[in-house]
């Protein structure tokens, strides 16, 4: 007997983890739990697979939604208008409405009309293909019809918690690399919603955590952070059909500009710091001031994305970032003798570190040199900032950092108030030559003579 776990199951069936995980719990689908997996026998897969192709009306719901979106080719006949083509569009007509695109516009619209007959125009700036807003219309004519033939379903009902752990298991934990930092959220979360049921929490309900969080002393970024998980769980909440309507989508996030951090490694604190820094910690430290580095990042660098051919040919791979993108970043001499050692000295190990965290060593490190507010991403912010400082342009010191926009990069960049003075003194020219100062006084003097009987004393 083979058994598959939740998500080669979805696949299988095409409904995604979270559809499938809903239909395991309910016992729609048979199912059992094995060290805290969730399993599923093929031969249950390959019968919910023969449903499908039969379309046989299941008792399970799998079918549900291809039921809502099939129209009679009646309904089709007895649905008016939306067939004209429009000039200077390419429309594509299906006999019961129609999706084209905007001659100077980038999103697709879909054409169709509601139950009451009324001609329906509605743009679809997600969709960014032809087949994805086919899907969009085939979506909006089975609402027409749920309407029209009395197909409207019972609303399905779930609790902020039960809907929690669900996203947590089968989003974010197959989704994203910092599903830690969610679970680590959603526990204040689900001690403040507990299980009221989505649709019941409101805008207001949410304005009203944003305020509890802000008198518990929590920074407004963070509180942020926290609205932008609930706007994510809402618009998957969305798609399973647990709500029509995200309440987050209303809520103002709080302006961080008065909460960007400016702070670097000063002259003075650099050789304090490393003075009192463990022998283990100086490496990583010196891949976030020379390199621009997170601390994940430099902690999972392994050894085969380290090149060494010499000062001017090395680099270094970053695969496991934050955004999910590679980046490449050359590195300086510094940089090329400190891992030339350390590969020398660690033999065939796969990573570069064999530790998983510096953070103890980093902060006793500052205590000790005295180096007060000084966080180990504040090395990657130096990074860029001596970059400028150095005449390096805001395109490349993004490219490093591995930013998706130069107005992210910005953020990071706080340059000294000297060279500020010295960049708007580069403006300063001298059409008149040194006796620019005397010109002017002369043409005023012309303006406005100044009387003899009048004395300065």
């Amino acid at each position: 007997m083979r058994v598959v776990t939740i998500q080669q199951a979805a696949e299988m069936l095409q409904h995604s983890p979270t559809t499938l995980y809903r239909f395991c719990k309910s016992g729609l689908v048979p199912s059992s739990k094995i060290n805290g997996k969730r399993l599923i026998k093929e031969d249950d897969i390959e019968n919910l697979l023969e449903k499908k192709k039969t379309q046989t009306p299941p008792d399970d719901h799998i079918l549900q939604e291809t039921l809502l979106t099939t129209v009679t080719q009646t309904t089709i006949e007895n649905l008016k208008g939306g067939q004209e083509v429009a000039r200077k569009k390419t429309r594509h007509n299906y006999g019961y409405g129609s999706v084209y695109k905007r001659p100077k516009g980038k999103s697709w619209v879909i054409d169709y009309r509601d139950e009451n007959g009324k001609r329906i125009q509605k743009a679809v700036p997600e969709a960014k293909t032809r087949q994805e807003a086919e899907y969009a219309r085939q979506m909006a004519i089975a609402n027409v019809n749920r309407k029209r033939f009395g197909w409207e379903q019972d609303k399905q009902k779930i609790g902020f918690r039960e809907f929690a752990e669900i996203y947590l298991q089968d989003y974010a934990k197959t989704e994203k690399d910092s599903w830690k930092t969610d679970e680590f959220r959603l526990r204040k979360m689900k001690d403040y919603f507990k299980d009221t049921e989505l649709r019941s929490i409101t805008p207001l309900k949410i304005r009203e955590f944003k305020a509890v969080r802000l008198e518990e002393g929590i920074a407004k970024t963070t509180t942020n952070r926290e609205i932008a998980l609930l706007k994510k769980m809402f618009n998957i909440a969305i798609e399973e059909g647990y709500l029509e309507d995200n309440p987050v989508k209303k809520i103002k996030m709080f302006s961080e500009q008065d909460s960007i951090r400016d702070r670097v490694l000063l002259p003075e604190e650099e050789p304090r710091l490393y003075a009192n820094l463990a022998e283990h910690a100086k490496p990583v430290c010196l891949l976030g001031q020379y390199a621009g580095l997170r601390s994940g990042e430099a902690l999972n660098l392994e050894w085969r994305n380290v090149v060494l051919r010499g000062v001017r040919n090395s680099y270094i791979k970053v695969e496991k970032t934050k955004s999910k993108k590679a980046r490449k970043i050359p590195i300086n001499s510094i940089l090329f003798d400190l891992l030339a050692k350390l590969r020398a000295s660690r033999g065939n190990s796969k990573m570069v570190f064999p530790f998983k965290s510096i953070r103890t060593a980093f902060e006793n490190a500052c205590k000790r040199a005295e180096i007060e507010d000084f966080t180990f991403h504040d090395l990657r912010r130096t990074f860029g900032t001596r970059l400028l400082e150095k005449g390096t342009n805001i395109v490349t010191i993004s490219k490093l950092y591995g930013h998706s926009s130069v107005l992210v990069t910005q953020r990071y960049l706080h340059p000294q108030d000297e060279l500020s003075i010295e960049a708007v003194e580069l403006l300063v020219e001298k059409p008149f030559g040194d006796n620019l100062v005397t010109k002017v006084e002369s043409e005023q003097s012309k303006k406005f003579p100044v009387s003899s009987s009048l004395s300065v004393n």
